[in-house]
């Protein structure tokens, strides 16, 4: 089971609004515009890596070797394979309220039992052609199947297709059932337990089956912004780079203002936005106190195989699992 820490993401349109304030003057002349803040935002999390990017979990059903993969999909954090076990499943809390049985409900014309209403007009139903109708409300609850669990960490692999590759350098896919797709093509792998991702595809060497991704994604606000962690420093290093990268595209432009007092001006938010970077990825390399934990009684428990299975004096240390 993995544990990480999720960050609360937040829309980048305050530190915008406060970059285009403090530097209006610039802004109002139009020697330089907001247009390129999006893709310097994406620099800044490009370099502070994966942890800068939302963690989300989905199933995923494998279908002749591969699954398509989420529109927002960045990279993999950690891929698992499932098994079916026979749990019972569990009913939902929300009801649906109808006056059929079914969830298909037929208004005009009226047609009960698969015989339909002869009256002319007859909207509601009537005693002469549908005498054993009745007036009820029908309430229905949806059940979620649970026969899925975690099963083993699928490794990270080279896999390729024949169409692609005839090399059979395996002589051991029949034995585990990986051979006659539909399509004709056959999947190849490092391990038994690889997987590869090509494109949008998500490939297995396994026919069906379903996989529980953890992924690294890309999440945006309702006007496009890629949002972006709400901590402190990395928000301070996303406003000092984005005015960083403002002075360096003035430099590059003829102005009022001499190339001396824009390069002093330039090196200045350089510095602020070299610090900034160094304070972040102190922030995110941080251990919060749940990793601190596991961490120390992962260190406990480090040397609890050596011990003897009969011993009983132990000088006052216990067995920590």
């Amino acid at each position: 089971m993995s544990y990480y820490y999720k960050y609360n993401f937040v829309s980048p349109e305050p530190i915008y609004a406060i970059v285009l304030e403090e530097l209006k003057s610039y802004m109002d002349t139009g020697a330089v515009d907001s247009l390129l803040f999006p893709t310097y935002l994406d620099k800044c999390l490009k370099k502070l890596g994966k942890s800068s990017y939302v963690i989300a979990e989905v199933a995923l059903h494998i279908e002749d070797f591969e699954a398509r993969l989420p529109d927002n999909f960045y990279a993999v954090r950690e891929a698992w394979m499932c098994t079916e076990i026979p749990l019972l499943p569990y009913q939902s809390a929300n009801s649906f309220y109808s006056q059929t049985g079914t969830t298909t409900i037929q208004i005009a014309p009226i047609t009960f039992n698969g015989t339909p209403c002869t009256n002319t007009g007859c909207t509601t139903g009537c005693p002469e052609c549908m005498p054993d109708i009745v007036q009820a409300v029908y309430k229905t609850n949806s059940q979620q199947a649970r026969s899925y669990k975690q099963a083993y960490l699928l490794k990270p692999g080279n896999i390729s297709t024949r169409h692609n590759c005839d090399v059979n350098y395996s002589s051991n896919l029949d034995l585990y059932g990986q051979y006659h797709n539909t399509t004709g093509n056959i999947p190849y792998g490092s391990a038994y337990d690889s997987f590869d991702v090509r494109g949008n595809k998500f490939v297995t060497n396994f026919r069906t089956g379903v996989v529980h991704l953890i992924m690294y994604a890309t999440d945006y606000d309702e006007i496009g912004n890629q949002l972006l962690p709400d901590n402190y420093r990395i928000r301070e290093y996303v406003e000092h780079f984005i005015k960083y990268k403002v002075f360096e595209m003035l430099t590059n432009q003829t102005n009022d203002e001499t190339f001396n007092q824009l390069q002093q001006k330039l090196m200045y938010y350089k510095s602020l936005a070299d610090e900034a970077y160094i304070m972040a990825e102190m922030e995110i390399k941080k251990q919060d106190a749940y990793t601190k934990v596991n961490r120390i009684k992962k260190q406990l428990n480090k040397f609890n195989m050596y011990e003897l299975p009969n011993r009983t004096n132990r000088y006052g240390r216990r067995r920590n699992n």
